[in-house]
C-alpha cells in the first residue's frame, strides 16, 4: 500500500527526472568547450563539494550519540556505498558523455533510456518478481521512449552499442543505489559517489583531453548546472527517494526524464514538438501512472 513516504520519495524522484531531463540541455552545450571526461570530471567534483555545507549542516543540528565502534563501522559502509556507487556512475556517464558526441542526440536518448529494461531484468536474478501492471509499464515506456525519442530509421554503429553498454550500467547504478540507500545517510553516499567519479575521470582528462582554464570558466554556466543541480542536488534526491520505493518503480519514474528533456528544449531552446513526440510523453505519463497503482487494493474496494 502507498504511503506518505512513498509519495514523498516518488515527488523527489519526479523532481530528479526534471533536473536529469533540463540537463541534456547544459551537457550538449559544455561540449561546445571542453571534452566529456573533462566536463564530467569538474562537474563531479563540484557536485561533491556543494553537499559538504548540508553534510556540515545536518551534522550539527543533529546529536551524535554514536560510539566510536558505530561510526567506525558506519564510516566502512559508507565507504563502500560511495564507492560502489560511483564506480557505476563513472561508467555510465563517461559512456554516455563521450557518446553524444558522434550519435545523433534522438538515438542517444532513447539508448541510453533503455535502463528501464535492464533493471527488472536484472532485478529478477536477485529474487524480485514483476507484477502485471510493471510489465505493462515497461512496455508503454519503451513505446514512448522510441516515438519520444527515435528520429531515424538508421542502423546501429559502435557508438549506439556502447550507448546501451552505458544503459546497463545506469541500471546497475540504480540497484546498487537501492542496495546501499537504506543503509547509509543519502547526502554522504552522494557526496562519496561524485567526488569517485570526479577522481576517476581526472586520468582520462590528462590523457585524452586539453582543457584550458578559459575553456572551462567559458563552459561555466553549463558546468554549474550540471554539478550543483544534476549531480549535487538531482542524484541525493535519487538516492533519498529510492529509500521507499522499489527500484523498478523509481526506474519507471526517473526514466521520465525524456519527456522532460523535451519539454526543456522546447522552453529553452524554442523547439517545437511534433505529434510523434507528444505521443511518446503520453506513453511515458501513462507507464509511470500504471506502476503507481496498487491493483490487489483497487480489486479489494471495488469487491
Amino acid at each position: 500500500m502507498i504511503n506518505n513516504k512513498s509519495i514523498f520519495a516518488n515527488l523527489a524522484l519526479i523532481l530528479t527526472a526534471l533536473i536529469w531531463g533540463v540537463s541534456f540541455v547544459a551537457q550538449k552545450a559544455g561540449m561546445d568547450f571542453i571534452g566529456p571526461f573533462s566536463f564530467n570530471a569538474i562537474r563531479s567534483i563540484l557536485g561533491g563539494i556543494s553537499l559538504i555545507p548540508v553534510i556540515y549542516f545536518f551534522k550539527l543540528v543533529k546529536e551524535d550519540h554514536r560510539t566510536k565502534l558505530e561510526k567506525h563501522v558506519q564510516h566502512i559502509r559508507l565507504a563502500q556505498a560511495g564507492i560502489s556507487c560511483g564506480v557505476a556512475l563513472f561508467i555510465a556517464m563517461s559512456i554516455q558523455q563521450y557518446c553524444m558526441l558522434h550519435a545523433t542526440a534522438g538515438k542517444a536518448g532513447f539508448i541510453t533510456a533503455l535502463y528501464i529494461i535492464f533493471v527488472p531484468i536484472l532485478s529478477v536474478f536477485f529474487g524480485h518478481k514483476l507484477r502485471p501492471n510493471i510489465k505493462i509499464s515497461i512496455i508503454l515506456a519503451v513505446i514512448g521512449l522510441y516515438l519520444l525519442c527515435f528520429k531515424n530509421d538508421s542502423g546501429f554503429n559502435l557508438y549506439d552499442i556502447l550507448l546501451l553498454v552505458g544503459a546497463l550500467f545506469y541500471g546497475i547504478h540504480i540497484l546498487v543505489v537501492n542496495h546501499f540507500s537504506k543503509k547509509v545517510n543519502a547526502a554522504k553516499m552522494s557526496c562519496v559517489q561524485f567526488f569517485t567519479v570526479g577522481i576517476l575521470s581526472i586520468p582520462f582528462m590528462l590523457i585524452f583531453e586539453n582543457t584550458t582554464v578559459n575553456n572551462v570558466i567559458a563552459c561555466k554556466i553549463p558546468i554549474l548546472y550540471a554539478g550543483i543541480l544534476t549531480c549535487g542536488v538531482a542524484y541525493t534526491l535519487q538516492i533519498f527517494g529510492q529509500k521507499y520505493t522499489t527500484p523498478i518503480i523509481a526506474t519507471l519514474i526517473l526514466c521520465l526524464e525524456s519527456v522532460f528533456a523535451v519539454l526543456g528544449g522546447a522552453i529553452l531552446l524554442q523547439e517545437t514538438m511534433t505529434l510523434k513526440e507528444i505521443s511518446g510523453c503520453l506513453f511515458m505519463i501513462s507507464a509511470v501512472i500504471l506502476s503507481q497503482l496498487d491493483w490487489r487494493s483497487l480489486t479489494k474496494k471495488l469487491q
